[in-house]
């Protein structure tokens, strides 16, 4: 049922400042102990003592406290003035978060190693993975996304991203769980799910080769001719591109989405002369 508005606001009678802050911020809070819990753990587990972690979107700070509990330090980030004060209180009694408000996206990263972790906001996931992808020290990122970008990001659709693609010589993407769009508040329309991206310990290709490599994907994902061995044929020779469609096992009627990142590296090695 549609409520009026109240009258000389043009707002629905019954929604409050804080209904407009939750959806002008994309606001949805996760409440369930035992998943916060969970979560933290999924954050932290791998990490030496005295690890960094970065929490975005910290909320009333019902996360932050756990990961409080498991990690070296946390700085948190509220850009919501109101859940910002809350944040501090609830973070006062401990002596390893410093509470930061404002917007997230307008920080620099810490200059040493970090991880990135906070239930983001959905409306501005892809600008906070690509704040996380840019930053030098990000060791790791644990985030809970929509299911559907992490599904997306991860391949568990059976295709590939170009943004995972892309990054996969640096870093590994993996989905960690999928969490109930009844565990947070307001409840949501879709499910959650907890998105891992780990920065690998040594790189799939050389760092000199990243640049070519990334273009290479851009030619790839083009759509040049309907395949990805059309695609290719544009920038290089057809023996070559045969030559490392087998060495990656593709056949040659394979559509881009569904080559797999791994074969993407074994392509790249063949077609520029990049063995392991």
């Amino acid at each position: 049922m549609n409520r009026r508005p109240r009258p000389g606001t043009g707002v629905p009678a019954g929604r409050t400042a804080r209904d407009r802050a939750r959806r002008t911020l994309s606001q949805n809070f996760l409440i369930d102990p035992a998943t916060i819990h969970h979560y933290a753990r999924t954050v932290t587990d791998d990490l030496p003592g005295g690890a960094l972690v970065v929490e975005v979107g910290a909320g009333d700070g019902r996360i932050t406290t756990a990961l409080a509990e498991r990690a070296g330090h946390v700085i948190a980030y509220e850009i919501d003035p109101v859940l910002a004060g809350r944040l501090r209180a609830a973070c006062a009694p401990l002596g390893n978060v410093r509470c930061v408000p404002g917007d997230f996206l307008r920080a620099r990263p810490p200059q040493g190693p970090f991880h990135l972790a906070g239930s983001i906001p959905y409306a501005v996931t892809s600008r906070i993975v690509d704040w996380a992808l840019a930053a030098p020290g990000l060791v790791s990122a644990t985030l809970i996304t929509q299911l559907e970008y992490a599904r997306k990001r991860t391949g568990d659709y059976g295709r590939w991203s170009r943004l995972t693609v892309q990054t996969w010589p640096v870093f590994g993407w993996r989905l960690a769980g999928r969490i109930d769009r009844r565990l947070f508040r307001p409840v949501p329309r879709v499910d959650s799910a907890i998105l891992r991206v780990d920065r690998r310990a040594r790189p799939l290709l050389p760092p000199g080769a990243l640049p070519a490599y990334r273009r290479c994907v851009e030619v790839g994902f083009g759509g040049r001719g309907g395949t990805l061995h059309a695609s290719l044929r544009g920038v290089h020779p057809r023996s070559r591109v045969d030559d490392a469609f087998g060495a990656a096992g593709l056949d040659r009627g394979t559509v881009v989405a569904y080559v797999h990142p791994d074969q993407w590296v074994r392509l790249f090695q063949v077609l520029h002369a990049n063995r392991p």
